[in-house]
Formats: structure tokens, C-alpha cells, sequence
């Protein structure tokens, strides 16, 4: 089991990766595009990842708020059919 700790960083990684890819995840619930409890779920499979660090690097080097949305997610990201999925919406 996670500690808190691991939550709150996956938590903010599936976020910013959201964000980077163009997608409001409170919207996306909000419009029903996305149940609540998937929320949770997201963030459990990322906590999953074996690359947090390149995940950060990546949102880091290529993802900011400044830029264009990214077309998708990294090769290793957990979440990548779930973003993928809401992008098609």
C-alpha cells in the first residue's frame, strides 16, 4: 500500500499529465466523461509506475502550461489508454 506521501506525488503526476495533454480532469468528471472513483484508480495505477522521475522530467522539459497539449502520454505511463480515451471525447 502507498504511503500518503507516494499518493499526494501520483496524485499531482496524473494531474499534470492530464493538464499537459490538454485535459481538465475536475471538467472531465464534472461532464460525467469520467466517474469520481476513477480518479482514485488513476493515481493507484500510477503509483504503480516504475519512472515517476522521467514522468516529472518529461512534464518537465516538454509539458508546460506555456505550450501546445502534447499529442500523448510517455511510452511507460499506466494511464496512457484512460488519457487517451477522454482525448477521443
Amino acid at each position: 500500500m502507498p504511503t500518503n506521501k507516494t499518493f499526494r506525488r501520483h496524485a499531482e503526476l496524473v494531474d499534470r499529465m492530464a493538464g499537459a495533454l490538454g485535459l481538465d480532469l475536475e471538467e472531465v468528471v464534472m461532464r460525467g466523461q469520467l466517474s469520481p472513483d476513477e480518479l482514485p484508480e488513476m493515481v493507484m495505477r500510477c503509483t504503480g509506475c516504475g519512472n515517476p522521475d522521467g514522468c516529472e522530467s518529461w512534464l518537465a522539459t516538454g509539458a508546460s502550461s506555456n505550450e501546445a497539449p502534447s499529442e500523448a502520454t510517455p511510452y511507460y505511463c499506466r494511464n496512457a489508454g484512460v488519457f487517451d480515451d477522454l482525448k477521443r471525447i
